[in-house]
């Protein structure tokens, strides 16, 4: 029972981690990088994909939330959010072009997920970025809350199948460390005031 449970509750995180952040995109206190959130719409999508195909259970209500998290931010980063084709963020939609290449080659679900994650940081290197030289664009809510819900997802995983644990466990560390530049970038920033 508790596996469904972390998994129902990491799935309701996800989707709740969306709206502190929506609010700040329109209030302009956070401006997404539209480009990482292109690439982790096509990601999140294939990861649900995959991940059902390799038989998650409770554990993939964090990538159904997430992948509609991920679709709402975008949408609204189309009108409130920066970038899109800047030589920084054509090289990340590339490098996450030729990663959805080598997933439509070998066509397996281990691989497809595999994939993802790698080309994913390509989208979260450039959030991280971004938010090092701008620490000011990105809030802590979305990232710090995401990151609560993937490692609840992580232990909702029942039988600790290492396909199935992988993305959320990346999710994890990726979102944790959007949050943990922001912090690093804001701290920096202060003792470079006079």
């Amino acid at each position: 029972m508790y596996k469904e449970v972390l998994g129902l509750t990491s799935g309701i995180l996800a989707g709740i981690a969306a709206i502190p952040y929506l609010i700040d995109i329109v209030k302009k206190r956070a401006r997404p990088e539209r480009a990482s959130w292109f690439i982790w719409l096509v990601l999140s999508t294939i990861a649900l994909f995959g991940q059902l195909a390799e038989g998650a259970t409770w554990s993939v209500w964090l990538t159904v939330f997430d992948t509609l998290t991920v679709l709402m931010i975008f949408l609204v980063s189309i009108k409130y959010g920066e970038g899109g084709f800047t030589k920084r963020d054509i090289i990340g939609l590339i490098a996450a072009a030729l990663g959805l290449v080598g997933w439509y080659i070998t066509r397996q679900a281990v691989i497809a997920i595999l994939f993802v994650v790698a080309v994913d940081i390509s989208g979260t290197s450039l959030t991280i970025i971004k938010t090092w030289k701008e620490p000011s664009s990105e809030t802590y809510p979305l990232w710090i809350i995401l990151s609560f819900a993937s490692l609840l997802s992580m232990l909702s995983v029942g039988n600790w199948n290492y396909v199935v644990l992988l993305y959320p466990a990346y999710i994890f560390i990726a979102n944790l460390s959007v949050a943990i530049t922001k912090f690093i970038a804001e701290n920096r920033l202060k003792k470079l005031k006079p």
